[in-house]
């Protein structure tokens, strides 16, 4: 179905004027949610980075831990393997 609809075009200048200015008036408005919009998104942006930072933070230093944790089980197969050598000389 068509709509036959018909608008109005402003005749004098002052019409065209008002209608312009309302226009802006709208833009401006729209614009200045738009900024909210974006001013709210960097907000939640920061919150997201700060938490992957702790995020990784605790990633890393169970990473060290875990390091750590090889290096002793390593050095404990080490003196097994030296302890097994010597028992298996004397014997």
């Amino acid at each position: 179905m068509q709509d036959n609809t018909v608008f109005a075009f402003p005749h004098t200048g002052q019409d065209r004027l008002r209608l312009a200015l309302r226009r802006l008036e709208q833009a401006v408005a729209e614009q200045r949610a738009a900024i909210g919009d974006f001013r709210r998104s960097l907000g939640e942006l920061r919150e997201a980075t700060a938490g992957l930072e702790g995020s990784l933070a605790g990633y890393q230093q169970n990473l060290g831990d875990t390091a750590g944790q090889l290096r002793h089980a390593r050095a404990a197969a080490l003196r097994l393997e030296e302890t097994a050598a010597k028992m298996e000389a004397a014997g």
